[in-house]
């Protein structure tokens, strides 16, 4: 079957090794440019706003290629699908000009009330059906291509028909959409639910990979925990080596959000991811 994500996907560009535009990091983040070739940015702290938060976002647009990672799509809920989420996102895109746009396979609403967390799914066939249908319709509405992100969770819905990976699959396959692989939530679920990350990662059709998730995590009392502010330990080095020796990306990034140490162990973990792609995959560096 033809796949027009995929005829898309040999059309963007490489963008290189990034980091999270963060209000905490900006200044640092400006002043090094030489070893940041790209940022990330959440679109809802920054759609239709002005201010310092435009400023911030018009000094990167100046150094950087962005691209966009979302929270609140609520791809997987039940609630109608933002018009005026769709809207302003559609703005910010066509302002950065982005060559791309992500958010998360989860829900994060109930009755279009926020509950401020990325939920699994129940993975069922009906479920997977309706996020079809909801992906081709912002895919289509935002007219930029789409990916979706695979997220760590700490449950699973009773009832479920299939494996979290094969819902993940299909759904990208049946929406003809991209993934944002996020490395260390693979390797955080293998640990909470005791399964095998490099079976879990043969079993995705990594071709649809655009973007990689870089992270650390933290320990819990029971569970590991995406925090994305610790240090990125070498497991998940080795499982962003194992799918860049498997298929071609467009991008990745390092993800911390909070515990912010110096800059420079960030420019350090920037550099080892560097590293790995001259050694595995050196055509991503060729940022267009």
């Amino acid at each position: 079957m033809s796949s027009g994500f995929l005829t898309a996907k040999k059309q963007m560009p490489n963008l290189g090794v990034g980091l999270g535009l963060r209000r905490e990091l900006a200044a640092e983040t400006m002043v090094n440019k030489d070893a940041i070739d790209w940022l990330e940015l959440v679109p809802e702290n920054y759609m239709d706003l002005g201010g310092k938060t435009r400023q911030r976002l018009d000094d990167a647009l100046e150094k950087f290629p962005l691209v966009t990672h979302g929270v609140n799509l609520s791809i997987g809920s039940t609630d109608e699908l933002s018009q005026d989420y769709l809207s302003s996102i559609s703005r910010l895109l066509n302002k950065i000009d982005a060559p791309w746009w992500s958010d998360h396979l989860c829900f994060t609403s109930i009755e279009n009330s926020y509950l401020h967390d990325l939920l699994p799914l129940p993975l069922s066939a009906e479920a997977l059906k309706h996020v079809v249908k909801r992906v081709k319709t912002a895919q289509h509405v935002v007219g930029r291509p789409f990916l979706l992100e695979n997220i760590s969770y700490y449950m699973e819905m009773p009832g479920d028909q299939m494996e979290e990976v094969d819902f993940l699959a299909q759904v990208l396959e049946k929406a003809d959409c991209g993934l944002l692989l996020d490395v260390n939530n693979v390797y955080v679920n293998s640990v909470n639910h005791n399964f095998d990350p490099y079976r879990y990662l043969d079993r995705l059709p990594l071709e649809r990979t655009v973007q990689i998730h870089v992270a650390g995590h933290s320990h819990g009392d029971e569970l590991l925990i995406d925090t994305h502010g610790a240090p990125v330990i070498e497991p998940v080095f080795e499982l962003l080596e194992y799918v860049l020796k498997r298929t071609d990306v467009k991008a990745i990034m390092l993800e911390r959000d909070q515990n912010y140490p110096q800059f420079s162990e960030i420019l350090a973990e920037l550099a080892q991811i560097r590293d790995i792609v001259m050694r595995v995959r050196p055509s991503i560096a060729a940022c267009a």
